[in-house]
């Protein structure tokens, strides 16, 4: 594949979700939603517990948990069909990250999204449909296995 097809089909088919958020930090939470779709954010925003209010705040002005969803609502808003989340719940207190894996899985199941998550929580591996663990260079399949 030809180095442009991949940037191409990074661009069209896969979406992220950083650790650290990434998001437009002089934009609005459905600012930074707009960017990857002429969709309506609102819809989405309200999907991941982001009401118009808050919506409407300048990033800035929201809790890291708010932060989060607005990035995972900006990743679901965008046409990918692959989802890649980097430590998603990193930075996130244990109520807040359950909260946020719950919505990113069930967000991606309902929208027909395969979301793919980083992470070094074995809590978090157990709650995925499938697990690999990268071991000495070696990927292993370990769903269903995970402690």
């Amino acid at each position: 594949m030809q180095s442009r097809d991949l940037t191409n089909y990074r661009k069209r088919d896969v979406s992220f979700i950083f650790q650290q958020y990434n998001l437009l930090n002089y934009l609005t939470a459905a600012e930074n939603v707009q960017l990857t779709s002429n969709k309506n954010p609102m819809e989405i925003l309200q999907m991941v517990g982001i009401d118009e209010d808050l919506a409407n705040k300048n990033v800035l002005q929201l809790s890291g948990g708010q932060q989060q969803r607005v990035a995972i609502a900006r990743a679901l808003q965008s046409e990918g069909k692959v989802l890649l989340a980097d430590e998603p719940t990193g930075n996130l207190d244990e109520e807040t990250a359950d909260e946020i894996i719950d919505l990113l899985i069930g967000s991606g199941k309902k929208l027909g999204k395969c979301v793919i998550i980083v992470t070094h929580s074995n809590e978090l591996a157990k709650r995925c449909d499938v697990a690999y663990r990268m071991q000495k260079g070696n990927i292993i399949d370990v769903t269903g296995d995970v402690k």
